[in-house]
């Protein structure tokens, strides 16, 4: 969760604040953050051919191949801050403990400007750590308080033996949870410790979380295509990519609605909760038999020593394709620190269990490790690991 050496301190995000509200008021140019080489904040001007009300261009994290270059409007992140503060119920004070350049990120001081309110930044000089956070955490002034985090921050910080910890969590009105899954166990853990944690839905080309807890925002609409992928329509969709010509098959309008179609497969109950899936091309054909990896992840992530688990399909001579699994244990229970096959006892007992539980649907190779690899953003670094466990595997 590193975003690179700097020196101490948390980053200035003023010049970015300021390039913002600027862009937002259409007195300034499309303004792009990045992280530069000695990991200060970079505040960039782009041009956006087409798009005059253009506010910021915001990278998708590259989790599944190369990042595109979202344009986010003035609209869309006002009509993105107004239902997020409906949802909430009410404004108030933001700490940014999340990259800056994300579009998590950009929406704190995005949401900060509309709201008045000064955001905090955590010091991530030395990575994203339970003392940083707590010690920014106690920093905030403004009685109502907002963060955004990803479940790898959450757990690390339910986690932290430090009674203080729990007491700033405590304290936060609404802890937004996205950019990857939360196992039910987490969210069962924070809710039991009084923690208010909403889970979101959403991507950069949605100005983030646009589905709270399953339920879309005031002015976003879900729906469910043919083949089962998620389309997410509504004022929040961003204009288009800068890098790319835009396919109809990613943005479109209709009846006067822009919708962005998913890579996601997901249902809607007859209420209008969407429930996630996982995504299309996590879809495993083993043996002519179709396996959902976020079937499998879901069944791993149950076993008591795993903190989370990571399933893909890879190349198989006997098979077309094997399931593969990337498992993070718990301390105690890992295979000695780099990843490994799974050959330690712990390792063992795991895979009779899950053989016992998923019968073919196993993985038939594992790599255990104290935790998944992850993107700068907090998301699991997917092509990472599926690397990996196609060289583990190799080919049988």
């Amino acid at each position: 969760m590193n975003t690179g050496p700097r020196t101490s301190g948390p980053l200035n995000i003023d010049p970015a604040l300021t390039a913002l509200a600027a862009a937002l008021h259409g007195e300034g140019p499309a303004v792009e953050l990045s992280i530069g080489p000695d990991g200060q904040l970079v505040v960039g001007h782009t041009v956006t051919p087409g798009c005059d009300d253009a506010v910021a261009v915001v990278r998708t994290s590259g989790s599944t191949g190369a990042p595109k270059a979202t344009i986010l409007t003035v609209e869309a992140l006002a009509a993105s801050s107004m239902a997020t503060a409906f949802a909430l119920k009410g404004e108030g004070q933001w700490l940014l403990a999340l990259p800056v350049q994300y579009v998590a990120g950009v929406q704190v001081l995005v949401r900060s400007l509309f709201a008045g309110t000064r955001p905090w930044v955590m010091d991530q000089s030395g990575g994203f750590t339970p003392e940083a956070f707590t010690a920014a955490a106690l920093e905030l002034t403004d009685k109502i308080r907002f963060t955004s985090l990803v479940p790898t921050q959450l757990q690390r910080l339910l986690d932290a033996p430090s009674p203080d910890t729990l007491a700033v969590l405590r304290r936060f009105n609404g802890i937004l949870l996205g950019g990857a899954p939360a196992s039910a166990a987490l969210l069962d853990t924070a809710r039991e410790a009084g923690i208010r944690v909403i889970t979101t839905y959403g991507s950069a080309e949605t100005c983030g979380g646009c589905v709270y807890d399953g339920v879309p925002l005031e002015g976003v609409s879900v729906r469910v295509a043919e083949d089962g992928r998620i389309l997410l329509g509504g004022d929040t969709v961003a204009a288009g990519y800068l890098d790319s010509p835009e396919s109809t098959d990613t943005f479109f309008e209709e009846d006067g609605v822009r919708w962005y179609r998913t890579n996601d497969l997901g249902i809607v109950d007859d209420d209008g909760r969407l429930t996630v899936l996982g995504r299309a091309d996590d879809v495993i054909i083993t043996g002519g038999v179709k396996v959902s990896a976020a079937h499998v992840q879901a069944e791993l992530e149950k076993s008591d020593g795993v903190t989370a688990a990571f399933v893909a399909g890879v190349p198989s001579a006997e098979w077309g394709q094997a399931v593969a699994a990337y498992v993070a244990l718990a301390e105690g229970g890992d295979s000695g620190g780099a990843p490994a096959a799974a050959s330690g006892d712990h390792a063992v007992v795991h895979e009779q269990q899950w053989h016992q539980r998923l019968g073919l649907l196993a993985p038939k190779t594992v790599l255990t490790a104290p935790e998944l690899l992850m993107l700068p953003n907090g998301k699991p670094d997917r092509l990472a690991m599926i690397e990996r466990l196609n060289a583990l595997h190799g080919g049988k």
